[in-house]
C-alpha cells in the first residue's frame, strides 16, 4: 500500500493570491471601461459634429431644384418664348442593374421608340454610370401614371418634372430667338458641372447668345428620408433663381409683316429703328420650327430639313453675304464730300461707257447713250456708275477702303447674335492674300459699284443706312430690356455710344436728298413710293450670279431660278424723320427695282400705317431649287432701267462677274 503523501495547506498565501488576482481582473474592468468612457467621449463630443452631420445626411438628402428659364417678350409684351410643365424619364446606370432586362420590362409599362433607346445607349458608353441619363425626353400624364403602379420594379429609373421650352410662334422667330437642345456631355466640360442639372442648353440665336443669364440659378431642397430613401417631408430651402427675362426690340407684327412680304420668295431682310439700333423685325427665308429641336430632332426631320436645297437651317442673317451692289453708292457719294474731292453741286458727264486710259475695254452706265452731266444727287437717284467709277479712282483704293470701314464693311457689327460673320472689303492686301494676285485700277472701277471681292451682310447694310438716315452708327441689337424676376422692373441694356457717320451733317443731309429721290419719279425705285402718304428714301441694287456672255446682256428672267440675279434695296422713312431702315436682299429675285423695293414698301406700310401685306396668292418668285444662300462670290449690277452696259460700240451688257472681264491692265 503506497503511503500517500497528505498536502498541506497555506490559507495566508492562498488569500494572498485571490487578492492579487482580484485586483488584476478589477483593473482590467477599470482600463476597459475607461476606454470605453474614451471612445463615448471622442464620438459624443470630439466628433460630433462629424458623425452629426453624416446622419443628417442619411436622413436629411439635398434634391436640386432647376430654375425655370428666362422667358422672352417682343418689345410690346408680347410673350415669344415660354416654358411648359413635362415630365420625362431619367435613368441612373448603376443603380438600374441589367439595363437590357429593364429596357425590356419598362418598354411594357412606357412606350419606348428605337431611336431613345439607341441614344440612350449611345450617351450611357460616354457618360459616367453614377450620372443620371435622360431615357424618353417627353412622357404622357397616362404613362407617368402606368409608371408610378409599378415603379418598385425598376430601382434607378424616376419620373423627372421639368419645365419644357416652347416657342410660340414656331418658325416665324426661329433664325432670330433660336432653339435650346438637351444638355450634354459638351455642355458639362464647356459651362461647368452644374450644366449637367440643367436640361436644356441655348444652340443658336438669343437662346445661346443670352444662356448663361436666360437659365438662371440652381437652388437645392432639403428633403428628410426614411431608411428606404422615401421622401418624407421638405426641412429646408435654398431658393432657385429663375433666369433673366428678356424684351427684344422685335415688334412681332411687323416681323408678320416682313414674311408675308416675301411671299414664296426666299432671302433675308432687317428692319431697324435708325435712332437706337434696336432691331424692329428680322428674317431669314425659308425658316424652321424651332420647336421641333428642344427635346432632340427626329432623323426623319432633321433630314427633311438638311436635304431642302433652299438651306432653311443657314442662317443668313449671321451667316450669309452678297455684294452690295448699287446700294453701296450712298456711301461712297458721302466719302466723296468728307474727303473734299467732290462738292454737291460737282458734276461729271455720263456718255454711257468709261474708260481708263489706255485700254480698250469700258466699264457702262445704265443709260445706253448715258446720262449726261450728272451731280452728286442724281448719280443716286439715276444710279450713275460713271460718277462712282471716277469718285473711286480720285479716292484711290487705301483711303476708299477707310472709309468703308469706317461706315462698318469688312467686320461684324456686334449684333448680340453668335457667329456673325465680318464680310469681305475688297483691298490690295486682301486680294493679295487670297489670290496671290496685285492690284490694279480696273479693281478700283470695279469696286465702286459693288462688284469685285465684295461681301456685305444684311447687318451691315441696314447699320450703314440707318446712319444716313439719323447720322449716328449705332450697335444693332435685338435685348433692348431685361428683367431679373417676373415682379423686377424692366432695365435697359446699355448700349455703346453712337459714332457720327459723317464730320459735317450737311454731307449727309445732301446723299439723303439724292436717296429720297430715288424713290420720286426719275428715280430707280420710283414705282414702289407711289401714292404712299409718307415720305421714303432708298437705293437699289442688283447682285448677279453668273457672268456676262460676250458682249449680250444677260436678261435674268431667261435663266433658271437659282441662277437669277440676287435683288437688293436699303432705305429708310419717313425722311423728315426716320423711324425705320430696312435692308433687303432676295435671292433670284431679279432686280432690286421689280423684287426687293416692293418688300420695302410692304414692310413701310405695315409700320407706319399699320397696313398688314395682302395675303400671296400669285405675285413673287417661287423659291428657287438649288439655291445657294451664303450668296457665293458675286458680282453686282442694277435693275431694268439700270442694267450697266459693257462693251464698245455701246453694246448692251450685263456687269463684268468674272476676273477675265476686268478692263485690260494698262
Amino acid at each position: 500500500m503506497r503511503a500517500r503523501r497528505e498536502r498541506i495547506r497555506n490559507p495566508s498565501a492562498e488569500a494572498a493570491q485571490f487578492r492579487l488576482r482580484a485586483f488584476v481582473g478589477f483593473g482590467l474592468v477599470v482600463l476597459a471601461l475607461a476606454g470605453l468612457a474614451a471612445w463615448y467621449f471622442r464620438l459624443q463630443v470630439i466628433e460630433h459634429d462629424e458623425y452629426a452631420r453624416q446622419s443628417e445626411a442619411n436622413r436629411v438628402k439635398p434634391r436640386p431644384v432647376v430654375p425655370a428659364r428666362g422667358l422672352i417678350y417682343d418689345r410690346k409684351g408680347r410673350l415669344l418664348a415660354d416654358n411648359v410643365p413635362a415630365y420625362r424619364i431619367d435613368v441612373t446606370p448603376e443603380d438600374a442593374g441589367d439595363i437590357p432586362r429593364m429596357l425590356a420590362a419598362l418598354s411594357e409599362v412606357v412606350e419606348l421608340t428605337p431611336e431613345e433607346i439607341a441614344r440612350f445607349e449611345v450617351t450611357r458608353k460616354a457618360t459616367r454610370s453614377f450620372r443620371a441619363i435622360t431615357l424618353k425626353q417627353r412622357v404622357s400624364d397616362e404613362e407617368v401614371a402606368r409608371f408610378a403602379v409599378d415603379r418598385w420594379r425598376f430601382p434607378g429609373v424616376e419620373v423627372v418634372a421639368y419645365l419644357n421650352r416652347r416657342y410660340l410662334h414656331g418658325d416665324l422667330l426661329a433664325h432670330v430667338i433660336g432653339y435650346v437642345g438637351r444638355t450634354d456631355e459638351d455642355d458639362v466640360e464647356r459651362y461647368g458641372k452644374d450644366q449637367v442639372l440643367f436640361p436644356h442648353t441655348g444652340r443658336t440665336g438669343i437662346e445661346r447668345y443670352y444662356d448663361a443669364q436666360l437659365r438662371g440659378r440652381i437652388g437645392y431642397e432639403q428633403v428628410e428620408t426614411n431608411v428606404e430613401g422615401r421622401a418624407l417631408r421638405s426641412v429646408g430651402m435654398v431658393p432657385a433663381q429663375a433666369g433673366t427675362d428678356l424684351r427684344l426690340g422685335i415688334d412681332l407684327e411687323l416681323q408678320r409683316a416682313m414674311v408675308m412680304a416675301f411671299g414664296e420668295q426666299t432671302g433675308s431682310a432687317i428692319a431697324m429703328d435708325p435712332s437706337t439700333g434696336e432691331i424692329l423685325a428680322m428674317v431669314s427665308l425659308p425658316s424652321f420650327d424651332a420647336n421641333l429641336f428642344v427635346n432632340g430632332i427626329s432623323s426623319a426631320d432633321y433630314r427633311r430639313l438638311t436635304d431642302d436645297p433652299s438651306r432653311p437651317l443657314f442662317n443668313r442673317l449671321v451667316l450669309g453675304g452678297v455684294a452690295p451692289g448699287s446700294t453701296l453708292k450712298p456711301l461712297i457719294a458721302l466719302a466723296g464730300l468728307d474727303s473734299g474731292l467732290r462738292k454737291p453741286e460737282d458734276r461729271v458727264l455720263s456718255t454711257g461707257m468709261f474708260y481708263l486710259p489706255g485700254t480698250r475695254r469700258g466699264w457702262g452706265d445704265a443709260s445706253r447713250g448715258g446720262h449726261g452731266w450728272t451731280d452728286l444727287r442724281r448719280s443716286i437717284s439715276a444710279s450713275v456708275n460713271t460718277y462712282y467709277y471716277r469718285l473711286a479712282l480720285d479716292l484711290g483704293i487705301e483711303r476708299f477702303d477707310q472709309y468703308m470701314a469706317h461706315y462698318g464693311f469688312g467686320s461684324p457689327t456686334g449684333i448680340d447674335l453668335a457667329g456673325e460673320i465680318g464680310g469681305i472689303l475688297p483691298s490690295p492686301a486682301a486680294k493679295l492674300a487670297a489670290r496671290k494676285e496685285r492690284w490694279y485700277p480696273g479693281d478700283t472701277v470695279n469696286v465702286a459699284i459693288g462688284q469685285g471681292d465684295w461681301k456685305v451682310t444684311a447687318l451691315q447694310l441696314v447699320r450703314a443706312t440707318a446712319a444716313l438716315g439719323e447720322g449716328s452708327l449705332r450697335r444693332p441689337h435685338l435685348v433692348a430690356q431685361t428683367r431679373a424676376g417676373f415682379d423686377a422692373p424692366w432695365t435697359p441694356l446699355p448700349q455703346p455710344a453712337p459714332v457720327p457717320v459723317s464730320p459735317d451733317p450737311a454731307n449727309v443731309e445732301v446723299v439723303r436728298l439724292g436717296m429720297a429721290d430715288t424713290m420720286q419719279p426719275g428715280g430707280t425705285g420710283w414705282r414702289v413710293a407711289v401714292g404712299a402718304p409718307y415720305t421714303m428714301a432708298g437705293k437699289t441694287g442688283t447682285a448677279q450670279v453668273i457672268s456676262r456672255r460676250g458682249t449680250a446682256a444677260v436678261d435674268p428672267r431667261s435663266l433658271p431660278l437659282h441662277l437669277r440675279h440676287r435683288a437688293l434695296f436699303i432705305g429708310f422713312a419717313p425722311v423728315e424723320a426716320p423711324t425705320i431702315a430696312v435692308a433687303i436682299a432676295v435671292e433670284g429675285g431679279g432686280y432690286g427695282g421689280s423684287a426687293a423695293a416692293p418688300i420695302a414698301r410692304k414692310i413701310f406700310d405695315a409700320w407706319l400705317l399699320g397696313k398688314m401685306p395682302e395675303p400671296p396668292e400669285s405675285e413673287g418668285t417661287p423659291r428657287p431649287g438649288p439655291a445657294r444662300p451664303d450668296f457665293g462670290n458675286v458680282r453686282t449690277g442694277e435693275g431694268p432701267g439700270e442694267a450697266p452696259r459693257v462693251g464698245r460700240r455701246g453694246a448692251h451688257e450685263s456687269p463684268m462677274t468674272h476676273r477675265q472681264s476686268l478692263p485690260a491692265r494698262p
